[in-house]
């Protein structure tokens, strides 16, 4: 796991990303109509930019988290697993009425791997021969290449713990990604370093930081997922009254923990402050960086303040504000 670890922070690895959910949403309508019930400003979305964002129920709780991405004929959507797709997909077909909207399931047809660290720029470059373009991306932009004759679809991500790529490629040219990047010695992290490198950033991931009983701003996804311009969305009424008439308050906010003893926490460990029970952990991970336990747990808010002292299975905790590590 360490090599692993020190290629993601030094040079470049990939990780394999085919477990999530990817929809495509086309029609003359696409825009108006996702941003009628998504959190963020989907109208603002020109041709090659994309934003992170979140579809809630009325009660202002989480359906999901996902990535948008306009690429100019169609919208693409990037969701965390396939059960969580195929409820977003069949509550948006059912919200179709008169709209100009079509939708796609396209999980099967295209894989997806990431591609991150410092080198991730020319190695997805020559993946798909365009380096500049590649290059000069923004955070959340979006560019249609090919691979191989085969179509793909190139983002530029900051969701796995350091800066790289998402490569959509058509499952036939699978196989010739993996030999370019094998070509370029970029290997394949595994699930531990990837848990790693996402905790250490402080990044929650659907069903195990924030599921279906999650309010966004319990998650503190709010200033990347919410748009507080934009017209009315599915659960906004909620978000609202917390934000202006609570101040933004929440009874329970997500944050960081670092262990004071090598014990790694298990996820579900209660938090413990003397005998009273006040949080739960979600994440954790042994910080190969911080040579520590890290975690990230929900707190009741009376215990968020950086520096509080806790407990988790009878060993000492320190909150800690997220991401434990920033990265450029």
């Amino acid at each position: 796991m360490r090599k692993a670890y020190q290629d993601a922070r030094e040079r470049a690895v990939s990780i394999n990303r085919s477990t999530r959910g990817r929809i495509v949403v086309s029609g003359a309508d696409r825009a108006s109509y996702l941003h009628a019930l998504l959190t963020n400003d989907i109208n603002a979305l020109k041709p090659g930019t994309g934003c992170y964002s979140a579809y809630l129920t009325p009660q202002g709780r989480m359906i999901s988290d996902l990535w948008v991405y306009e690429l100019g004929d169609v919208i693409l959507l990037d969701l965390p697993d396939i059960a969580t797709k195929d409820v977003v997909l069949a509550k948006l077909d059912q919200l179709i009425f008169s709209e100009d909207v079509q939708l796609g399931d396209v999980t099967d047809a295209f894989a997806q791997v990431a591609v991150v660290g410092p080198d991730a720029a020319r190695i997805v470059g020559i993946l798909v021969d365009q380096a500049d373009t590649v290059a000069a991306l923004p955070e959340n932009g979006c560019l249609r290449a090919a691979i191989a004759s085969g179509a793909a679809i190139v983002t530029r991500i900051k969701d796995a713990g350091e800066s790289g790529f998402d490569v959509y490629v058509e499952q036939a040219q699978l196989d010739v990604v993996r030999r370019i990047l094998t070509s370029e010695r970029v290997e394949e992290a595994d699930v531990d370093t990837v848990d790693v490198l996402r905790v250490e950033a402080g990044i929650p991931l659907f069903h195990r930081d924030m599921d279906e009983n999650t309010i966004p701003l319990e998650a503190g996804i709010e200033p990347r997922a919410i748009s507080l311009n934009k017209g009315c969305y599915v659960g906004q009424e909620v978000i609202i009254r917390v934000l202006h008439r609570g101040h933004g308050r929440v009874a329970k906010k997500l944050t960081g923990l670092s262990m004071e003893s090598e014990a790694v926490p298990q996820t579900g460990a209660a938090v413990m402050s003397g005998d009273r029970e006040i949080g739960t952990v979600t994440s954790a991970v042994w910080s190969i960086a911080l040579d520590r336990p890290i975690a990230m747990a929900y707190l009741q808010r009376d215990f968020l303040e950086a520096g509080t002292t806790v407990s988790v299975d009878g060993h000492v905790a320190i909150v800690t504000s997220l991401p434990f590590l920033t990265r450029q």
